[in-house]
């Protein structure tokens, strides 16, 4: 860690310009809309992710969302949903969604800042919102694209995606 990290791990900024610093840090690509809201790209393993952070100052909530690139058919969307409901049983933090209107899967979390700090986020919060939704987004992407394109039930896309390496090669 460089002095300048150090010196932006110790500060506290408005979300969104927290948000902005961490990703320019990171070298994404991003664009904000006002002091409310910023929308920034990132490449992950599966898919290009759009992440989107929302603040609400009237509630001090800060709502991000990560976009992983995923349509779900008509046809598919009931098996969605149940994989949605037995992916959601498992984490910790945040939520998958399958927009109705859309037909597109998301992760959702939010964030209530302290009204003491009046609405600031520190570096820490911000990279642990943000790598919470990615490392999510990444490790459920697989179970969906079994269900959507292989055909496998949600327990079985499940069981195939999820399975836990041990030892080395």
């Amino acid at each position: 860690m460089d002095v300048d990290e150090f010196e932006m791990e110790r500060e506290t900024s408005a979300p969104i310009d927290m948000l902005e610093h961490y990703f320019a840090a990171h070298g994404w690509t991003s664009e904000r809309s006002g002091d409310e809201e910023i929308v920034a790209s990132f490449q992950g393993s599966w898919a290009q992710y759009e992440l989107r952070a929302i603040w609400r100052d009237d509630d001090n909530v800060l709502q991000f969302l990560a976009l992983p690139d995923i349509r779900v058919p008509a046809d598919k969307r009931a098996a969605v949903y149940e994989t949605i409901g037995l992916i959601n049983e498992q984490l910790w933090l945040g939520h998958f969604e399958l927009w109705a209107n859309s037909g597109l899967v998301l992760f959702r979390h939010a964030a209530l800042l302290e009204a003491e700090e009046r609405g600031t986020l520190t570096l820490a919060h911000a990279e642990t919102l943000v790598e919470a939704a990615i490392e999510e987004c990444e490790r459920f992407y697989p179970v969906f694209q079994f269900v959507l394109w292989a055909g496998k039930t949600p327990q079985e896309a499940i069981a195939a995606a999820l399975i836990e390496t041990q030892g080395e090669a």
